[in-house]
């Protein structure tokens, strides 16, 4: 896809102030003419994180084509279509994509905007279409109907949640259910009635939940992801444990922090290469060297994945008779992650990653990340301007 121009960026920028999740695609000469535009990578991951359609479980051929409702929105009208998702039986059977009566209003090398609500696809011409003049119109339109319905149903969930959570504030201080760093959030998820698991998804309806500690200024976990084994020297974090590990106690084990502006006590740091779009950890040890590597675009659908929406909750902490309370007090409530800082908080030392791995008694080895999280400060550098409620 061609280079966006900043009018377009700036469209771009006010959807996603609106809660708007979009893709975006642009149809060529050749392909207008044909009425077919091949299906990129940018638009099948739309599709399969969405659980829209996946092309990679789909037959070639017109008997496996899918079609979905879809209207193309053209000023302060509506034109009612239908999305062809299919594969041909020809050249390896590349996905393709086609939404019919898309000539009536794109022009070869214009951006087409997918946005998929309630069960359609709602279609524009980023290029050409006047975003703010209709969102800001003092005149219902179609356009600005979908947005507001959007935006609101987003905004009906926070509500919902930050609610749930004033009356948990309200009843006083909450006693622990283990004695450890993570039973903040575990205590707060259970009283949420959210099953503890290690699923990647956010936690509440598309909402992740991260609790701490108000005592504490430590680094907040942004999310854990294991290297790309198949483009690392090491494969596996057996073999990160026995390069590093040191013995503590009963236990060979591996917990440090790993970061771009220095090296550990291990000799350890991170870099990243933005020519490849790999982050790559190194060992000063010449024997070593770049050991394990993560690519950039993996760990942007991390961060995308997992804080799309985010409450960011901080808990008082108190002992009663030996026992650790909590009282939920204050929360911090982000949005849509701008992706292009992850790399530059990655390079300045503000994200940083944590191993922690073990060998227990039985032998096998227990990686719980590896971690990425984020100092304090980087909350407002990574996230658009956020929102603070108090609980009580």
């Amino acid at each position: 896809m061609r280079k966006l121009t900043e009018i377009e960026q700036n469209k771009i920028k006010l959807l996603t102030k609106n809660q708007i999740s979009l893709a975006l695609i642009e149809p060529t000469e050749t392909g207008l003419k044909k009425s077919i535009m091949d299906a990129t990578g940018s638009v099948r991951s739309f599709l399969k994180e969405n659980k829209i359609h996946d092309y990679d479980i789909q037959g070639q051929g017109p008997e496996n084509k899918v079609q979905i409702d879809t209207k193309i929105y053209e000023d302060f009208h509506i034109i009612n279509s239908k999305a062809s998702l299919y594969r041909p039986q020809t050249k390896k059977g590349d996905p393709r994509i086609w939404f019919s009566g898309l000539t009536k209003v794109a022009n070869p090398n214009d951006i087409v905007a997918l946005i998929f609500y309630s069960g359609s696809f709602h279609v524009f011409n980023l290029t050409q279409f006047n975003v703010e003049s209709l969102l800001n119109s003092s005149h219902i339109n179609p356009f600005k109907e979908l947005i507001l319905e959007i935006n609101g149903k987003t905004k009906e969930i926070a509500l919902e949640l930050l609610n749930m959570l004033r009356k948990i504030a309200s009843s006083g201080p909450i006693p622990s259910l283990v004695a450890a760093d993570t039973s903040v959030g575990r205590t707060l998820e259970t009283a949420l009635g959210i099953d503890i698991n290690s699923s990647k998804q956010p936690d509440y309806k598309g909402i992740e939940l991260k609790s701490f500690r108000s005592s504490r200024k430590n680094r907040k976990n942004l999310f854990a992801q294991v290297p790309d084994w198949s483009l690392s020297k090491f494969k596996s974090s057996a073999e990160i444990l026995d390069a590093f590990g040191y013995h503590r106690k009963d236990d060979f084990k591996l917990n440090c922090t790993v970061s771009a502006i220095t090296q550990n006590s291990q000799g350890l740091s991170l870099r990243l290469d933005s020519d490849i779009k790999q982050l790559i950890e190194n060992s000063d040890n010449p024997e070593i060297g770049d050991f394990v590597v993560w690519t950039l675009d993996k760990l942007h659908k991390r961060l995308l994945q997992k804080h799309r929406e985010t409450f960011w909750v901080e808990a008082e902490s108190t002992s009663i008779d030996g026992i650790e309370h909590f009282q939920y007090s204050i929360v911090e409530h982000t949005k849509k992650p701008i992706v292009s800082q992850f790399d530059l908080l990655i390079d300045q030392g503000i994200i940083t990653l944590d191993h922690l791995i073990k060998r227990n008694s039985r032998g096998a080895v227990v990686e719980k990340g590896p971690l990425f999280k984020i100092k304090p400060s980087g909350l407002d550098l990574l996230f658009p301007p956020s929102e603070k409620y108090n609980l009580r």
